[in-house]
C-alpha cells in the first residue's frame, strides 16, 4: 500500500476521527505488529499540536499464554497503578484511539467463563472512573491491517496479499482510498445527519422488526431520545467522529421493552470468539433466551457482565446496500461488520442521547430508561430481506426499512 495514501488515512484518523487540538494527550491503544502505522498516526497527532502521545501496546500472543497460565483470581486482580491511571485520565481528558487489529480466532480454546469473569470482576472497579469521564473526551476506533486479521478475511492468498487486500478493503470503506478522505467524510456527515433528523421528526415510540429468517422483534423507544449517526459533540465542545468507518444511525430503546426473536445476520466476534448463527429471544425487554450453533459459552457469557447486559443498549439502522456491505467480505471485526447492516447492542446505552442530558446525573438519565451495563456489544441483523416498521406517538405506521434498505 502506499505510504501516501496511509498518511491520508493517519490525517483523516486524527484531524476528523479524534480531531485533536493544540494542547492534547493523545493516549492510543493498538497491537504490536501495527507499529509502523502506529508510529504515522503518532506523527500526524504531533502535527495537529498534540501535548504528547502514549501508547497502549498489546499483544494477542502473550494474552492468550497469560489466559492459559494465569489463575482468574490473579487476573482479575486490580493494581494500584492501574486506578491512578483511571483518575489521571478523567483529570486530563485525553482524546483515545483504539487501532483494531484483532485475530479474530486469538482466543480460540480459551474458557469463555474464565475471560468473562476476569472482564466483569476488574470492570466492578474500574468502570465508575470511565463512567466519570463520559461524555466529556474524544475517542474513534479504527481499523488497521494484522497478519492474522487479513489471512481471516482473505484465507485463500499469501499472508502480503492479504494484507495488502484488507488495507485496499479499510481504505475503501473508510472513505480514504482517494486520499480525500477528509472532505468525504463531510459529505458522508451530512448526509447521515439529514437522515437522523428525519427520524427524529417521527417522533417514533417503537419499532418492529420481521425478517424471513423468523426474526420477529417489537422494541420501544424512549419518548424524545433522538437518533444520532455520524459525528458527535462533547461536553466540552469538541466535535469528532467515534467509528472510522460509520454508516449508521442508532438511538438507545426503552429497557425492559423487547419482545420477540431476532437471529444474526452475520458472526460475532468476541473476545477472540467467533460466535456463529445463533438467535436471542427477549421477553419484558431481558434476552431470556440464546442459541449459537458455534460459541455457545461465549453467547452466554455477555449476559452475565451485570444486570443490565442482557438489555438492549442500542437499535442502529444501517441499509443492506451499504459501501461495507457490498464489498462482499466478512470482516469478522464488529467495527466493520456492524456498519454493514443493521445491528442491536446488548448492555449499555448511551446517555448523551436523551435530550439535555447535560442536565441531568448518569443515575438520573438511567432511570429514565436508557440501559446501564459496563459492557456494550454490538450483534448483525440485517438482511436483504429486512423490514422495519415504527409506531409514531400519535399511532401512525411508517415504513422504516423495506428489503433490507431505507423506505424513504
Amino acid at each position: 500500500m502506499k505510504k501516501s495514501l496511509l498518511k491520508k488515512y493517519a490525517e483523516l484518523i486524527v484531524r476528523s476521527g479524534l480531531a485533536v487540538k493544540k494542547g492534547q494527550t493523545v493516549c492510543i491503544t493498538a497491537n504490536v505488529e501495527i507499529e509502523p502505522f502506529t508510529a504515522l498516526v503518532v506523527e500526524e497527532c504531533y502535527r495537529a499540536g498534540a501535548k504528547r502521545v502514549l501508547i497502549d501496546w498489546t499483544s494477542e500472543a502473550c494474552s492468550r499464554i497469560t489466559y492459559k497460565k494465569a489463575k482468574k483470581e490473579a487476573l482479575a486482580e486490580v493494581f494500584a497503578y492501574e486506578i491512578e491511571k483511571e483518575k489521571w485520565k478523567n483529570a486530563v481528558l485525553p482524546c483515545f484511539l483504539y487501532l483494531e487489529s484483532d485475530d479474530p480466532d486469538a482466543m480460540k480454546g480459551i474458557d469463555p467463563q474464565k475471560m468473562a469473569y476476569v472482564r466483569r470482576e476488574k470492570m466492578k472497579v474500574l468502570f465508575p472512573f470511565r463512567e466519570e469521564r463520559e461524555n466529556r473526551y474524544q475517542w474513534c476506533i479504527a481499523g488497521v491491517p494484522s497478519a492474522a486479521w487479513a489471512k481471516k478475511v482473505f484465507p485463500g492468498l499469501p499472508k502480503g496479499k492479504a494484507i495488502e487486500k484488507l488495507w485496499e478493503a479499510i481504505l475503501k470503506t473508510s472513505r480514504a482510498d482517494d486520499g480525500n478522505g477528509i472532505e468525504n467524510w463531510i459529505k458522508h456527515d451530512e448526509d447521515l445527519k439529514a437522515r437522523c433528523d428525519y427520524l427524529n421528526s417521527l417522533r417514533l415510540k417503537k419499532l418492529h422488526y420481521t425478517s424471513n429468517n423468523g426474526t420477529d422483534l417489537t422494541v420501544g423507544l424512549i419518548p424524545g431520545v433522538e437518533f444520532l449517526g455520524g459525528g458527535e459533540k462533547n461536553l466540552c465542545g469538541a466535535y469528532y467522529q467515534p467509528n472510522i468507518p460509520s454508516e449508521e444511525c442508532f438511538t438507545s430503546p426503552m429497557r425492559g421493552e423487547a419482545e420477540g426473536i431476532v437471529y444474526s445476520a452475520k458472526p460475532l466476534s468476541y473476545s477472540g470468539v467467533l460466535i456463529e448463527n445463533f438467535y436471542v429471544r427477549f421477553h419484558e425487554g431481558k434476552a431470556v433466551e440464546v442459541h449459537a450453533e458455534k460459541g455457545q459459552e461465549a453467547l452466554e457469557s455477555i449476559l452475565k457482565v451485570d444486570e443490565g447486559s442482557a438489555y438492549l443498549g442500542e437499535c442502529a439502522l444501517v441499509p443492506f446496500d451499504s459501501p461495507i456491505n457490498n464489498t462482499g467480505l466478512l470482516f469478522f471485526s464488529t467495527l466493520y461488520d456492524e456498519n454493514a447492516a443493521c445491528h442491536l447492542a446488548l448492555g449499555r446505552g448511551f446517555t448523551n442521547l436523551y435530550p439535555n442530558y447535560e442536565k441531568y446525573t448518569e443515575e438520573e438519565i438511567h432511570s429514565f430508561g436508557i440501559n446501564k451495563s459496563m459492557s456494550h456489544v454490538d450483534f448483525m441483523i440485517g438482511s436483504a430481506d429486512l423490514n422495519i416498521v415504527g409506531t409514531t406517538e400519535d399511532g401512525r405506521k411508517i415504513q422504516i426499512f423495506k428489503d433490507g434498505n431505507w423506505a424513504f
